[in-house]
């Protein structure tokens, strides 16, 4: 896949059990296509104390596939496919297929 989908993005969840539900693109892992969303796919991690934390039960973010993921539209709220194209001034960007709206700023 490519990097359609970048750190900062607003994303939606296609499918799974967290389907319908949306965050921000917190990290990107391009190697195994995956990518972490904020407050999404929460798990619960047992973790030990150490001297700089307490320990015991901790819910965190688990990483999902970017095939269950799309970018949501800036103008319609909704999930959209990304394109390319090039601006007057040379520069490459992204944007919404629904909507035309450009994502890169």
């Amino acid at each position: 896949m490519s990097a359609r989908i970048k750190k900062g993005d607003r994303v939606v969840v296609l499918s799974g059990r967290n389907k319908g539900q949306s965050g921000e693109v917190l990290r990107v892992m391009s190697k195994e296509d995956r990518a972490l969303v904020q407050g999404v796919n929460m798990v619960k991690r047992h973790t030990r104390a150490t001297q700089t934390n307490a320990g015991g039960i901790v819910n965190k973010e688990a990483s999902i596939h970017l095939s269950n993921i799309a970018h949501v539209d800036p103008k319609t709220d909704k999930p959209t496919r990304i394109g390319y194209k090039f601006l007057e001034d040379g520069r490459k960007v992204r944007f919404a297929k629904v909507s035309g709206e450009v994502i890169d700023k």
